[in-house]
């Protein structure tokens, strides 16, 4: 079981990136934005690529981040620029990413098997050869949760410095309110193209730690994934603390990790694996419907204490 947990912890922080990269879209800029699904295989794409290359993993995996970043402009382009409305820009991207992928990768699939990745390091340290760790099995996961756990801790500092400068409190206020904000002559499309392309570059981060993890990049990992992206949100959002920005920052981590504990469990119990995806658009569908469903509840609770 602790082997289960600490998977499903592994697991948890690499997809908590993306999370947070979801949540720069879906609730700061309160833009449903799919491009993220060719974005995070564009991230795993570019940096399995260079890894193979012979390219630092580390320099690797900036790469990712900048072609992130670009298909966060093209998104914001498409929809500032051109007017086509967020989602269809999105889907746009997405689809052209695909080709681009295929491209970037050479196959369908690229291996990365014996090649040093960016928990090399951490794999080489004494630590991971503990006897505590060996003892439980965890040996193995000890350098990927390290990375995570590093990622995790520099992207939410830099993000909370971010969003308090001024340029990052417009971005928050373009989300708001645009015609208020407009109003203080904040120009909103740039702020909502600098906002897609931050949240598409953590997310292409995201896939370069998670291609190395699993030693490979494939061209069909990314589907799917906002489905997940949304679910860590909502679940992080209704089950921790939300009071300040940082509390969020933070949230949105323990809700991806918490999903893949969920996951992980519900596998343990037998759940087919092909019932995933299911399950995923079950949580996310019963996390959004809390509001209405608590609003229904109090009514009856009410009703009940009166009697």
């Amino acid at each position: 079981m602790l082997q289960i947990i600490s998977g499903a912890v592994m697991l948890g922080l690499l997809w908590g990136i993306m999370t947070i990269g979801v949540y720069i879209t879906y609730r700061i800029l309160d833009i449903a934005d799919l491009s993220v699904e060719g974005s995070i295989t564009m991230g795993a794409s570019i940096a399995a690529q260079a890894i193979f290359s012979g390219i630092n993993p580390y320099a690797a995996t900036f790469m990712a981040f900048i072609g992130g970043m670009a298909a966060g402009l093209v998104t914001g382009l498409l929809h500032t620029k051109l007017k086509i409305p967020a989602l269809l820009a999105g889907i746009l991207t997405m689809i052209a990413l695909y080709s681009i992928n295929l491209r970037i990768l050479g196959k369908a699939n690229l291996s990365l098997l014996r090649m040093d990745n960016v928990y090399t390091v951490f794999k080489n340290m004494n630590i991971t050869n503990n006897n505590f760790f060996t003892s439980l099995g965890l040996n193995h996961l000890v350098p990927i949760i390290a990375v995570g756990l590093i990622a995790i801790l520099v992207i939410i500092s830099i993000l909370y410095w971010f969003f308090g400068t001024e340029i990052g409190s417009s971005v928050r206020a373009t989300g708001d309110n645009p015609k208020m904000a407009r109003a203080q002559g904040i120009n909103t499309n740039n702020m909502i193209i600098l906002g897609l392309v931050i949240s598409n570059g953590l997310v292409a981060v995201s896939g370069a730690l998670i291609a190395q993890q699993q030693s490979f990049a494939d061209v069909q990992m990314g589907i799917g994934s906002i489905v997940i992206g949304l679910a860590s949100v909502i679940i992080g959002e209704v089950i921790f603390s939300k009071t300040s920005f940082l509390s969020r920052l933070i949230s949105l981590v323990l809700g991806a990790v918490t999903y893949r504990i969920i996951i992980a469990l519900v596998l343990e119990m037998g759940m087919p694996a092909n019932d995933l995806k299911l399950f995923t658009a079950i949580t996310v569908a019963i996390a959004l419907a809390l509001p209405v469903i608590r609003s229904y509840i109090r009514p009856l609770k009410n009703m009940r204490e009166g009697m």
